[in-house]
């Protein structure tokens, strides 16, 4: 038995995930999240062997989840669920410690299969990425630790609260609503809001909206 736990701020997905995987009696879906907060504490609090996360969630995105529950739990298996088909961010979700990386309109058949394959310990990609990125992928990233060789990706340029707070930002969130989210003072979010725009170069709210969508870890339609 493969315990799951399902990760979408759609319900309507969620829905359509689970419908699909209790047709296999090896799987069983043990919870389901809206939000990447909610996701991390049910990872903590159910250990499941299998994650299916959307990148581009609420509160925290799915590379965040991904990045905290390998350090905490790195017999878990995550799968990053995405409508992004780009090789880039298939490098982000393998160096963030995901194992598998599909497309939203994945067939079940290859849902199952990756799942199976994860749960294994192996990894499994989309087919849409070329033999030659899996090749460079291979030789970055093994089971155990996420190694950077090259051009940093975008989510690297920044810290993981930098990210947090773009994340927030993207949202809509004041810089109370930040803090008190954070449980940290609004001066200390001004602090870190003041690095990442230096860092990121971008000096307007509106922009650093526009890259987090650029790079994913909000939608657009959020």
């Amino acid at each position: 038995m493969i315990k799951i736990i399902l990760a979408d701020d759609h319900n309507i997905v969620r829905s359509g995930l689970r419908a699909l995987l209790e047709k296999n009696p090896k799987f069983k879906i043990i919870a389901e999240a809206g939000n990447g907060r909610e996701a991390l504490e049910l990872i903590r609090k159910h250990k499941p062997d299998v994650v299916l996360l959307d990148i581009a969630m609420p509160e925290l995105n799915g590379l965040e989840v991904t990045q905290c529950i390998v350090k905490e739990f790195p017999e878990i298996r995550i799968i990053i669920l995405s409508m992004h088909k780009s090789e880039e961010y298939v490098l982000q979700a393998l160096r963030f410690g995901a194992s598998g990386y599909l497309l939203k309109d994945t067939a079940a058949d290859e849902l199952e299969i990756a799942i199976n394959a994860v749960a294994r310990g192996e990894k499994y990609l989309a087919p849409f990425v070329s033999k030659q990125v899996v090749e460079t992928l291979l030789t970055q990233i093994d089971s155990k630790n996420v190694k950077k060789k090259g051009k940093q990706l975008p989510l690297e340029i920044m810290t993981p609260r930098q990210r947090e707070i773009l994340q927030l930002i993207a949202e809509g969130n004041s810089t109370k609503e930040i803090a008190f989210k954070l449980n940290v003072s609004i001066k200390t979010v001004e602090a870190h809001r003041k690095q990442l725009m230096d860092r990121l170069h971008i000096y307007d709210i509106a922009g650093l909206v526009r890259y987090a969508i650029k790079i994913g870890i909000v939608s657009s339609e959020k």
